[in-house]
């Protein structure tokens, strides 16, 4: 569909949503300051699936103010205001802000001698570089969906804002599908859902970032975990358990003091020559500190640590989101210690491993690949050796184009001690998340004093890759959740089988069919309460479980099951050794249900 911008350009709606956006955050800005003109504005970009602009309000938008401003901004729609660009020299753009504190600090920023540039629609001007639209008119459709706090400019030290979100469409009828999908995307959101399964809770008490996993959802954790662990050793790598925490000595050497302390969890005062010790926001330096503890030679290399490290770190109170972003987390951590011969070989072999993972659990069609670099123009961030950093880039890219692997670059994302290969993937509301991080490291060796022999008897530096092959088990359950709908492949439901008496007269043989089952480690429950079958039923279903089995006197006297399946309903009476077995395959060979069926709801990306 086409729309107009601002200097006559003709463009595409599906490729130029941002200046679309855009345009309908300055709408809402003004009719925002048409009803509260002691309101001052902040920023109103457009984001992945719509907008935002932020208030310095007083309170809390309520939905019926939400509903004031969507009628003032059809107002807006309907006077068909051009926008209208201009530019002025900066002490001309801090007097037309003079009342508005955040975009006087905005242009405070900027040099001396650039010209400042503002759009104007109707009698609303806003500081602005637009892109925009030549009229509010073509804003046909929209909604405002939420109000949360957002820090100025992410910093919780700042002055907590109100954050509007919204959408808008060239057309009604695109609106009314997008909030369907909407609907669909809250339906399966994991904080929500996850909640309801009982998988997770939080408590006020415990803390912000720091959930609990209830046992439902501790026991699919377990699951990973254990299938990870035995997984990895089939691929070479070795089992290390290190502390939770270390002397700031250690986080120095490694480089973390410097650039991550304001990310760490730190207990004493250096001021004060107390022993500071910080709870570990990583497990590189731990294993570094055991790869020292032997002189080794190139014939001991690779060699492959891995452990499942409990992780702390300082997140924001305005980042946590439910399982998505945390204060502490568990990761499937580990870092590959090599030749320079054996990088790309070692390279590949991990990436094989995270895809075959990612198959297995059901989302490799959903993942996509980012090359990770550094930027010059930000030396703070990372180790100050550009020589360094354009030769191991050039290295990684090299072995990701030799795996043909579809990659976007983007700068400034980089580790602080080298280039990453991030794994992204979209929660149900369209925003992308790292679920798995791999890095080439040319840097920590040799702050570390690693080395090894080489075949000439000479002392070398390694190489190091930091990898993860699940990632952060938190993160990968919620993504899971949103992903199934909480509909987990029996191999990874917490609950595989539950079986309902259809009276206490058949518990005994209900206990027969348990323990059947749990002899091939089948993860299975009873309903023994005294509720109709139908209610059961019902319960059980909207528990997601895989499979349910009604025992009465029919199945007891024949040794039989009636099975209700998640996928293909009532399946009618089957031979309980029968039924096991079937399980326990579908168990052991990770079956997946999902990649067999077409009906599944994917988010709009």
């Amino acid at each position: 569909m086409n729309i107009y911008l601002q200097d006559g350009t003709v463009i595409d709606f599906e490729d130029n949503k941002p200046a679309f956006w855009h345009t309908a955050s300055h709408i809402l800005a003004q009719a925002v300051k048409n009803l509260y003109p002691n309101i001052s504005l902040a920023i109103g970009p457009a984001i992945d699936n719509g907008f935002y602009y932020d208030f310095d309000a007083d309170k809390h938008f309520s939905d019926e103010e939400l509903s004031l401003i969507e009628a003032e901004m059809k107002k807006i729609v309907k006077a068909k205001y051009p926008l209208e660009k201009f530019s002025l020299p900066k002490s001309e753009a801090l007097e037309l802000m003079k009342n508005e504190p955040y975009k006087l600090e905005l242009i405070n920023e900027l040099p001396e001698d650039v010209e400042i540039t503002f759009y104007k629609q109707g009698d609303f001007v806003d500081l602005c570089a637009g892109p925009h639209l030549s009229n509010t008119k073509q804003v046909e459709a929209f909604k405002l969906l939420s109000c949360a706090g957002a820090y100025w400019r992410g910093n919780e030290k700042n002055k907590m804002l109100y954050r509007i979100y919204g959408t808008a469409f060239p057309k009604k009828a695109m609106l009314t599908e997008y909030l369907t999908e909407l609907e669909e995307a809250k339906k399966r959101d994991h904080n929500k859902l996850g909640r309801e399964l009982k998988l997770f809770a939080t408590d006020e008490a415990v803390g912000q970032g720091l959930p609990l996993l209830m046992p439902k959802g501790a026991k699919i954790i377990q699951i990973l975990q254990r299938w990870i662990e035995d997984l990895e050793e089939e691929h070479g790598y070795v089992l290390t358990k290190t502390p939770s925490m270390a002397k700031n000595d250690l986080y120095k050497i490694s480089g973390h003091w410097s650039h991550y302390k304001d990310g760490m969890f730190i207990m004493g005062d250096e001021e004060k020559d107390d022993e500071v010790i910080a709870l570990r926001p990583m497990t590189c330096p731990f294993q570094f500190a055991i790869y020292k503890q032997d002189q080794h030679s190139y014939r001991d290399l690779p060699i492959r640590y891995a452990e499942t490290a409990t992780l702390a770190r300082n997140e924001s109170s305005g980042e946590m989101h439910g399982l998505i972003r945390v204060r502490q987390f568990t990761l499937a951590d580990g870092h590959i210690i090599c030749t320079p011969e054996q990088l790309e070989e070692e390279f590949k072999n991990v990436v094989d491993l995270i895809q075959y993972i990612m198959k297995t659990i059901g989302i490799d069609k959903d993942i996509s690949y980012r090359f990770s670099k550094w930027s010059p123009n930000s030396k703070g961030k990372y180790i100050d050796n550009p020589e360094a950093w354009e030769n191991t880039q050039s290295i990684m890219k090299n072995i990701l184009d030799h795996l043909k692997l579809n990659y976007k670059e983007a700068d400034d994302e980089a580790a602080f001690y080298g280039p990453k290969l991030d794994i992204q993937f979209k929660n149900v509301h369209g925003k992308e998340d790292t679920i798995i991080t791999v890095q080439i490291d040319f840097a920590l060796a040799e702050r570390f004093n690693m080395s090894y022999i080489d075949a000439n008897g000479e002392k070398k530096i390694p190489y190091i890759i930091h990898r993860s092959s699940l990632g952060c088990y938190e993160r990968t359950l919620a993504m899971l959740i949103e992903k199934y709908a909480g509909a987990f492949p029996t191999w990874l439901a917490p609950v595989a089988v539950k079986v309902l008496p259809i009276s206490d007269k058949y518990a005994d043989y209900a206990a027969d069919v348990c323990k059947a089952l749990k002899s091939k480690k089948i993860l299975v429950e009873v309903d023994h309460r005294a509720e109709k079958i139908g209610y059961k039923i019902r319960e059980a279903r909207n528990e997601r479980i895989p499979y349910i089995l009604v025992v009465g006197a029919d199945e007891m006297e024949n040794k039989t099951v009636s099975v209700r399946s998640r996928q293909k309903g009532d399946e009618g009476v089957q031979d309980l050794t029968a039924f096991v077995n079937r399980v326990a395959n579908e168990i052991a060979t990770k079956f997946n249900y999902h990649d067999h069926i077409t009906n599944t709801f994917t988010a709009k990306k």
